[in-house]
């Protein structure tokens, strides 16, 4: 419900709905096309099926678009229940905090920060991989060094960051979804027309030139297993900026319907290219499906297009944190201006100033791409994505049924509860009552719950080991002149 001076609120509390209800103008096309360009990755994809084999790859890819599919519509359904003009909800951390407090809000705010930080500067270092490329292979001896390849797109991404609104950054995301399936079909027909790139792959793995060996079940390390999945966990992580997509959305119940054509199409995708890749190129596989084209025409076309999406979904993540960092540190804690306003403006390019050069000394410290996709993954994706959605669904039906026996509110008094936290009979009611149905669902999901964060400890350990040995074998090393795999 729309409130208003005529409400009997206060001015600034009215101008305070203004400037939040001039952020509300993405529609559900564009929400597609947002969500399309926050989780649509398919040059990784081949990489998973290389590091499990087709049938584990296939099955995971199945099952994990299944469980980011439920998990995103119940963000949209705690979303739904909590959002308000009074309260609103304004990304995850906010959506955290209406169910397990202030503790709940700061991991989620620290994890969120974290994982887009980490997000760009993966998105840096790959659009550096390809500039590389372009150059250490073109005809002539020309080599620019790596590190200083990472700061040109360090410098792109500033000067794009004064874009605020989601809606600006619309535009943008219909031309990298265009532009990623052009891409795709593209590399398909490179693979299936050339070798792969056995210099790239002796560069990134340490092996040598053979015959090509594309497997049912890949018999390798468990360690190397696991990060295999933590990537497949990175190709459909982007749950955590959905309560921002909804939260800038005109009509927020029609998310589903966005989401539910984006995850179908992502999906679609992914198999097509990474049973098509890794059939192609099998072990010699690279991060990214179009490092792994040998013929220098095709390699300069993918990784042209590949950094002008990748710059992108730059600005998208970008935009996400900094207005994360900004809600929080600006106007929360320091009582700053609104975004939307004149003085927000010059602040927003104050935490951007902060923001992209962090992400540029990630992009430098682990210039391998397939590894730090693992352990962000492990760390931050798989709890936003998996994790966390069955805990907050799980912690709110277990309020609501808690507080069957409450004292009914009385307008002007303070609601007292019977009993406390800490009674054996307020648990007892939110595990035991309700209907057989709502106890069914609600017990599903603690074990899934405690099934994700399980996956994630074991790909922190996995990841943890693939850095180490990908640093092993690897040319490049943290801010070197040599490029990963060119």
């Amino acid at each position: 419900m729309s409130l208003s001076v005529e409400d009997g609120i206060d001015e600034s509390t009215a101008k305070e709905l203004q400037n939040r209800r001039a952020l509300r103008k993405v529609s559900a096309v564009t929400a597609t096309y947002l969500i399309l360009t926050d989780i649509l990755g398919p040059f990784s994809t081949p990489y998973g099926f290389r590091e499990l084999g087709y049938a584990p790859g296939t099955l995971l890819y199945f099952f994990l678009a299944i469980a980011a599919w439920y998990c995103g519509n119940l963000l949209s359904v705690l979303y739904l229940r909590l959002d308000s003009d009074r309260l609103p909800v304004r990304n995850y951390g906010q959506l955290t905090g209406r169910i397990f407090g202030a503790p709940g809000r700061a991991l989620s705010d620290v994890l969120m920060i974290i994982q887009l930080v980490v997000n760009c500067g993966t998105i840096l270092l790959s659009n550096a991989q390809s500039m590389a490329q372009i150059i250490d292979n073109a005809p002539g001896n020309h080599h620019l060094c790596f590190v200083v390849v990472i700061l040109i797109f360090l410098i792109i991404s500033l000067l794009l960051s004064p874009v605020r609104s989601l809606r600006g950054v619309g535009f943008f995301s219909n031309v990298s979804v265009f532009l990623n399936v052009v891409l795709i079909f593209a590399t398909i027909g490179f693979v299936t027309t050339s070798p792969p790139n056995y210099e790239a792959a002796k560069a990134s793995y340490g092996i040598d030139r053979a015959p090509v060996m594309a497997v049912a079940f890949v018999q390798q390390a468990l360690e190397a297993k696991v990060n295999g999945v933590m990537n497949l966990v990175f190709s459909y992580g982007g749950a955590m900026v959905f309560v921002d997509f909804l939260s800038e959305m005109k009509r927020p119940w029609d998310f589903w319907k966005a989401m539910s054509f984006a995850q179908t199409f992502i999906f679609c995708l992914y198999i097509l290219i990474g049973l098509v890749v890794y059939s192609q190129q099998g072990q010699f596989t690279q991060s990214l499906a179009y490092y792994g084209v040998s013929p220098y025409s095709m390699q300069t076309f993918g990784n042209v297009v590949g950094f002008t999406t990748g710059t992108i979904a730059a600005l998208l993540y970008g935009n996400i944190a900094v207005k994360l960092c900004y809600s929080t540190i600006v106007e929360r804690w320091c009582k700053g201006p609104a975004l939307m306003t004149q003085r927000g403006w010059a602040f927003w390019g104050l935490c951007n100033a902060v923001f992209w050069p962090l992400a540029f000394v990630i992009g430098g410290a682990i210039p391998q791409i397939q590894t730090i996709a693992g352990i962000v993954a492990a760390v931050c994706i798989l709890q936003f994505s998996y994790t966390f959605p069955f805990l907050l669904k799980w912690g709110m039906d277990m309020q609501i049924l808690a507080m069957a026996e409450d004292e009914a509110y009385t307008p002007g008094t303070t609601p007292r509860r019977r009993d406390g936290w800490t009674s054996v009979s307020r648990w007892r009611r939110a595990l035991f009552t309700g209907s057989l149905k709502q106890q069914v669902m609600n017990w599903a999901h603690l074990v899934l719950f405690l099934a994700s964060l399980s996956m994630a400890c074991l790909g922190m350990w996995g990841s943890g080991l693939s850095i180490k040995e990908t640093f092993a074998v690897a040319q490049a090393t943290s801010f070197g002149c040599a490029s990963p795999g060119s």
